[in-house]
């Protein structure tokens, strides 16, 4: 069986091209599931109730794939008012690949 090089290792490497390349993460806060005429009906200003709470943790994916699980943050410094996520837990993503 092949040795896959540990995390570090690949991060770090300048002649890999694909270390380069970006990726899209989407962070998940929660999910609504309202009726369909409930959801026409919405305007401006209506308040859509998601099925997790503030202090929940938020999900990580790249594509449809759970990659880890975080907490929302406020950045300090420079930064004031920018949302950031602290990961929290990393999806073992060994057996998939």
């Amino acid at each position: 069986m092949n040795d896959l090089p540990n995390t570090q290792t690949l991060a770090s490497d300048t002649h890999n091209p694909f270390t380069a390349v970006p990726i899209e993460i989407t962070v998940s806060v929660g999910r609504a599931r309202p009726m369909v005429r409930d959801l026409v009906m919405l305007g401006s200003n209506a308040v859509l109730t998601l099925d997790k709470r503030v202090d929940d943790p938020v999900d990580l994916f790249v594509g449809n794939k759970l990659i880890a699980r975080g907490k929302l943050e406020e950045a300090d410094g420079d930064d004031d008012g920018q949302l950031v996520v602290r990961l929290t837990e990393i999806i073992d993503l060994g057996s998939s690949i």
